[in-house]
């Protein structure tokens, strides 16, 4: 289980229940996590927001002042940001950039390409001598580089550290710092590199990871006698679904980030997180519509579902939620309600995949309670398969 903010708790009791189910935002907690993390952070880190975790117009202008700029990963995601908060650093990020969405990006000045392939290298060389031939493009190479099985082990998610379709091979290394520095693409300048390994990473994993990625670029940079002025050493940081309370260690991760800055004074760190900025702002308040008891076990259908949120079924995890109960009962039949301990909440779908949370302590949980599913803050509405069955879209709150 997991409690709503006050403010977010009475704005899901008086919601109609024409208009449920709803997300809604806490932008204050926002705030108030982003500040918590900026302040945890050393001078020469760097934080860009991850937008692809969730690129609602009120929530990237929340992170705002707590942030360095925001990592874009598509065309749509460039123009997106470049409205809800123009004029911020970007980097753009991500494999398969069409040469549209390059050109796009040359002619918006992004600040930063994470380039992911030898090819995307020679595509952005030749788009930017003809769009922006008077611009100096700064270029991070991002590479798939090994990892010790130790400091993955416990990721939820890997991009890194094996065959993958993300990033170049560290093989190729060589061949791109040639290219970038020998006067071949003399509109290109290498700013540094980059590397995102896994999500789902503990301070003390994702230290490591940190670690090995400077090691290696600064190896790199050696060998070519060329400077590097920055190391992007990704995203990922844990957020618990099975335990919400248990929290990414921000504040042991400023300080794993501190001694390698102090190690390397002459690089910057830049961070990418996504999820673990957002989730705990977010919830998605529904409905219970009906109560039933099938082979021994109890179900509540609620307004909504895996469409609006997919994350549980995409993780294979039961969404964290708190019951708001509501009374009274308007009609003359009894009111269906649960026998059990436990309750499987499901939603309105006709598969058995749209199951939100297994074996939810909910003894007594009615039709007509309310409830908030929480770390809905990220990859949630934005990830959903919105149209199936073609149900009503939820609402959307920001709270401030």
């Amino acid at each position: 289980m997991t409690v709503p903010t006050p403010a977010v708790r009475d704005r899901a009791l008086s919601l109609p229940s024409a208009e449920l189910p709803a997300y809604i935002y806490d932008l204050a907690a926002l705030r108030e996590h982003a500040a918590a993390v900026r302040a945890a952070l050393p001078g020469r880190v760097e934080l860009y927001y991850a937008t692809k975790a969730n690129p609602e117009p009120e929530l990237l202008a929340a992170l705002g002042p707590y942030v360095d700029g925001y990592e874009v990963s598509s065309g749509g995601e460039l123009a997106h940001v470049g409205k809800a908060v123009p004029d911020r650093p970007l980097a753009f990020g991500g494999p398969g950039k069409t040469p549209a969405e390059i050109s796009a990006a040359l002619e918006r000045r992004v600040s930063r390409f994470h380039v992911e392939s030898v090819h995307e290298l020679h595509v952005l060389a030749e788009l930017a001598r003809q769009v922006a031939p008077d611009t100096h493009v700064s270029v991070l190479p991002r590479f798939n580089l090994p990892a010790s099985d130790d400091s993955l082990a416990d990721s939820s998610l890997a991009m890194g550290g094996r065959p993958a379709p993300f990033g170049l091979d560290p093989s190729d290394a060589d061949t791109v710092v040639r290219l970038l520095t020998d006067g071949t693409y003399p509109q290109l300048t290498l700013l540094g590199i980059h590397a995102h390994l896994a999500s789902g990473l503990r301070a003390p994993e994702q230290l490591a990871v940190a670690e090995s990625i400077v090691t290696w670029a600064v190896d790199l940079a050696a060998r070519h006698r060329v400077r590097l002025a920055e190391v992007n050493v990704g995203g990922g940081m844990t957020v618990d679904y099975a335990d919400p309370d248990r929290r990414f260690d921000w504040s042991a991760y400023g300080t794993g980030l501190a001694r390698l800055t102090s190690a390397h004074p002459d690089l910057t760190l830049r961070i990418e997180p996504g999820r673990a900025l957002t989730a705990y702002c977010g919830w998605y308040a529904t409905e219970v519509l009906d109560v039933k008891h099938s082979h021994g076990e109890e179900f509540a259908v609620v307004r909504g579902g895996t469409h609006h949120l997919r994350t549980p079924a995409t993780k294979g995890h039961d969404q964290p939620c708190s019951v708001l109960p509501v009374e009274p009962w308007p009609h003359a039949w009894p009111r269906p309600a649960a026998r059990q301990d436990l309750v499987t909440l499901t939603g309105q779908l006709c598969t058995p995949k749209d199951t939100l949370a297994r074996g939810v302590p909910a003894s007594g949980l009615r039709v007509g309670d309310r409830v908030a599913f929480g770390l809905a803050g990220a990859y949630a509405w934005n990830i959903s398969h919105h149209d199936f069955l073609m149900h009503p879209r939820p609402g959307f709150h920001f709270l401030d």
